[in-house]
């Protein structure tokens, strides 16, 4: 069924649609860094298009291609910092738990928004986090929790995640422009997620991600990073921990 939110856009949940992995997961690939898709610590990602195919939102533009895709869990959640998650794979891990004990969901976590970079710039990912409160609300949720990646962190990775997020613009408004997003629409900052995901490998397989020889033991700053791969030559293992930091929105249930 095809469902309206603001900004002009309507979007569809991914069990409305057949056909659409291939999409997404290329559109996945255009999104996030290589070493992040391949080597993440991420094992229950496939949940998302089986058990909780019904709440993921799929934005198609009028000629049918893939313009966007929002994706999430139901989560119960006691309301506390403490009792987040602290990596995206718990977060499914207890979704899934969740659904297989009957605990009813508090809350609706994001894990990713993703704009097709045809379609970028026009209101969409503020479009997908309205596509989740109501997926949220009809889902008897109060909250919409997400972990939120920032997207400059990459142009400051030897900045810490705590100054970082303290930057602000002269208005006021936070300086980080989809932690702005959140911002304007409502979101409080919970606190830092400090390793959303972990990526550790053999140096090779960095060196094959990033397209970067590292010749020392040592950290490194990579594109698409948000603070540096620790490379240990001795060892042939570089590591990576992607910080996020936790907002909420409040959800009005349906």
């Amino acid at each position: 069924m095809l469902r309206k939110v603001g900004y002009g856009m309507k979007y569809r949940t991914f069990s409305d649609l057949s056909g659409l992995r291939p999409r997404i997961d290329a559109l996945s690939a255009a999104s996030w860094p290589k070493f992040l898709l391949r080597g993440s610590d991420i094992s229950h990602w496939d949940l998302l298009f089986g058990e909780f195919a019904e709440v993921q939102v799929v934005f198609l533009d009028g000629d049918g291609n893939l313009a966007a895709v929002g994706h999430g869990v139901p989560l119960a959640w006691d309301g506390t910092t403490e009792g987040l998650p602290r990596t995206i794979d718990e977060i499914l891990v207890r979704a899934e738990d969740d659904r297989r004990t009957d605990r009813a969901p508090d809350a609706y976590c994001a894990l990713a928004a993703m704009v097709s970079p045809r379609h970028r710039g026009k209101g969409l990912s503020a479009a997908i986090v309205e596509a989740m409160r109501s997926v949220a609300a009809a889902r008897g949720c109060t909250s919409l929790i997400a972990p939120v990646r920032p997207i400059w962190k990459t142009r400051y990775p030897l900045t810490s995640m705590e100054r970082y997020v303290a930057w602000f613009r002269p208005d006021g408004s936070p300086f980080d422009p989809w932690i702005r997003t959140h911002w304007k629409m409502g979101a409080i900052p919970l606190g830092l997620a400090p390793a959303t995901c972990v990526v550790e490998a053999p140096v090779v397989r960095w060196e094959e991600w990033t397209e970067i020889p590292f010749p020392e033991s040592g950290p490194y700053v990579v594109p698409g990073a948000l603070q540096p791969v620790w490379i240990d030559r001795e060892g042939d293992r570089g590591r990576y921990e992607d910080p996020n930091l936790w907002m909420r929105h409040a959800v009005i249930r349906a």
